[in-house]
């Protein structure tokens, strides 16, 4: 019987394992276990998640706020302790760039087990993302990568890794949207928020460049303003964002702004279904711009650099400075219809994770 210990902390990881333990079926001789390290802990960001999915972690780490310093290392300590004394994996799989991701991976790296990084080879070649650090500290100690899109191959081969470590499984992302297409159709959002299909616009804000600052916030009003003149905006606003929109005085000048609706964080299906029906999208986000690439609408990307390049060379992705006549040029082509249509890109059929799972198999 080999181990498999899957690491996960945040929404975005959720949303990439949903299908393992479906397809571990065919899999009796995998003992596969999952651990929630707790890096999003309350129940907007997690809970939720895991009901809607039908997915309970095994094992719960519950890590306490804190700095990435501080967290990085709590997790650390009780992901060994947990492997020591509960389940000793033959290998760890760790998903995407966030803290807990880093964390699982030097514990792997520390203990001699083996390591695969799910969505590996991604490069922004931007150094003040702390997502860009973890991307590339992972897959230093990985020894099985496995690729969403051919730029995280490329860049995995300039790095020397070896074509027989690589796997170019696809996206697990999307595996969870095919396997859930029905629950996301069904989900009542537009009426509890009195919108109309392709009458709103998505947007979501969460970067420290974009809104940490009082330039960039007023820069976001100002870009706002523009828009709720047309549309409503769908806002699920994290509370970071909340609290310095408070701190710079700005905190009304959103919540008065008829146009404008603020909502917490979102269920996945509801989520799934803005992205759907929405006009286009306005987002400094990772995982959205792959969402509406598959799902096929335009999303506005306000990022200088993105690691997920497939989503601008064959999605309908696009990105953009945040300049807010670059902006309403891009809004006026996918209002006239001359906005690119994009492309599905390869692999991204729903069937990324039983492609891992053979992978794994053979190599286990």
């Amino acid at each position: 019987m080999k181990k498999i210990l899957i690491v996960i902390g945040t929404r975005p990881n959720f949303i990439k394992i949903t299908q393992f333990r479906q397809e571990l079926s065919n899999y009796p001789n995998i003992d596969l276990k999952m651990v929630h390290t707790g890096q999003h802990y309350d129940d907007k960001m997690a809970d939720i998640f895991f009901k809607q999915f039908n997915l309970t972690p095994d094992y719960f780490l519950n890590v306490t706020q804190g700095s990435p310093n501080s967290q990085v290392a709590e997790m650390m300590i009780k992901l060994e302790n947990l492997i020591n004394k509960t389940f000793y994996p033959d290998l760890i799989i760790v998903v995407g760039d966030v803290n807990s991701t880093l964390a699982g991976a030097i514990t792997a790296n520390k203990m001699s087990i083996k390591l695969a990084h799910l969505e590996s080879g991604l490069r922004s070649f931007d150094n003040t993302m702390p997502e860009e650090h973890n991307r590339i500290l992972t897959d230093k100690l990985s020894q099985f990568f496995f690729v969403t899109e051919n730029s995280g191959y490329e860049n995995l081969k300039k790095e020397g890794v070896k074509d027989e470590q690589i796997l170019f499984s696809g996206n697990t992302m999307i595996d969870s949207l095919v396997a859930f297409r029905n629950q996301i159709e069904l989900s009542p959002i537009l009426s509890e928020l009195k919108i109309t299909s392709k009458q709103y616009v998505l947007m979501t804000m969460h970067r420290p460049a974009t809104v940490d600052d009082e330039i960039g916030l007023l820069k976001l009003k100002t870009l706002i303003q523009y828009i709720t003149s047309k549309y409503k905006i769908v806002f699920p606003i994290h509370p970071r964002t909340f609290k310095k929109l408070d701190e710079f005085g700005l905190k009304n000048e959103f919540i008065n702004n008829q146009e404008l609706i603020l909502v917490e964080p979102l269920d996945y299906f509801s989520f799934q279904k803005l992205i759907r029906d929405s006009k286009f999208i306005l987002t400094d986000s990772g995982g959205i711009q792959e969402e509406s690439t598959f799902i096929g609408t335009p999303c506005l990307t306000l990022r200088p650099n993105t690691e997920r390049p497939i989503t601008v060379l064959e999605g309908t992705n696009t990105l953009v400075p945040f300049d807010l006549n670059v902006i309403k040029d891009k809004i006026t082509e996918i209002e006239n219809g001359t906005y690119k249509k994009g492309k599905i890109p390869k692999k991204w059929d729903g069937q990324s994770t039983k492609r891992i799972l053979e992978f794994i198999a053979n190599k286990l």
